[in-house]
């Protein structure tokens, strides 16, 4: 009988140290994404979906249309890098007008 109840212990306190390294982990998991959107206006000028970007902003620009393309990345990192040259293209020079 003696036995039986550590052995209940043991399984409790193993219980209770691997939810508790479990939480642990999510919390640290949770924290990590939101030190990387730090970067909101980076420089994406060298990055080839960019340059995409770029060039069919001012294309749409030039034929008078509106993001005729739509253009999916499976990274979100560079979707917003052809986001951002499709508006920086599409936007063209503003200040001669």
């Amino acid at each position: 009988m003696r036995v039986r109840m550590n052995l209940r212990q043991c399984v409790w306190v193993l219980a209770v140290a691997l939810s508790a390294g479990i939480t642990g982990g999510t919390v640290r998991a949770a924290a990590s994404p939101s030190s990387q959107d730090q970067g909101h206006d980076q420089d994406y000028s060298k990055n080839k979906n960019y340059q995409v970007g770029m060039r069919d902003g001012k294309g749409d620009k030039a034929h008078n249309k509106d993001h005729s393309k739509k253009r999916n990345f499976k990274k979100d990192e560079d979707q917003k890098a052809y986001e951002s040259g499709y508006q920086q293209g599409h936007q063209g020079d503003q200040h001669g007008h």
